[in-house]
């Protein structure tokens, strides 16, 4: 089941991977930041971070504006200290927002849409823990860890993301 949602996963990025060549991924993400500090918006800057630090990324998909749980999650988890240094050591912060009271630049509009889909994302906040590369011929490869939405807690939280990372580890071996 798991290798069945990785390959469907895997098949939609190659599907969506045009989308961000023709949009130019990286290209005017200066105008907007994510909500919180430590946090990226465009996943090719997470995806050459997650490389250079050997850390998988950690995408939260929110309705930063207008999602009760997002918000929640955010204040008890994301927004602690605690939360901030554990990141910091373990995973590449990915933001994918999907606002209602603002315009997101088209190409992160057009990405964060692409990734909803890739992933399959019907709820939020979700998030999602993974290993991304690129083939021989540029299309995103995705190593899904595992997925989760609001936890209570930063313990809690964290505990089950490492759970994650660790379990990809083990498998691995």
């Amino acid at each position: 089941m798991k290798i069945l949602k990785t390959i469907t996963v895997f098949f939609l990025m190659l599907v969506v991977s045009p989308i961000f060549a023709q949009v130019g991924v990286i290209a005017n993400t200066s105008e907007y930041k994510a909500h919180a500090d430590g946090w990226l918006v465009n996943l090719e800057e997470a995806r050459l971070l997650s490389l250079k630090t050997g850390k998988p990324i950690m995408a939260n998909f929110t309705g930063s504006d207008w999602c009760g749980w997002c918000k929640k999650l955010k204040f008890e988890v994301f927004d602690k200290d605690e939360f901030k240094k554990w990141a910091e050591k373990n995973v590449v912060l990915l933001e994918l927002d999907f606002p209602k009271k603002f315009q997101l630049p088209e190409n992160i509009k057009q990405q964060n849409a692409g990734l909803q889909q890739a992933f399959q994302v019907t709820g939020y906040p979700t998030i999602w823990v993974f290993n991304l590369g690129k083939d021989d011929k540029g299309q995103y490869t995705i190593e899904s860890l595992g997925k989760t939405g609001y936890v209570n807690g930063v313990a809690a939280f964290t505990d089950g993301v490492d759970a994650m990372i660790k379990q990809a580890k083990e498998k691995k071996k």
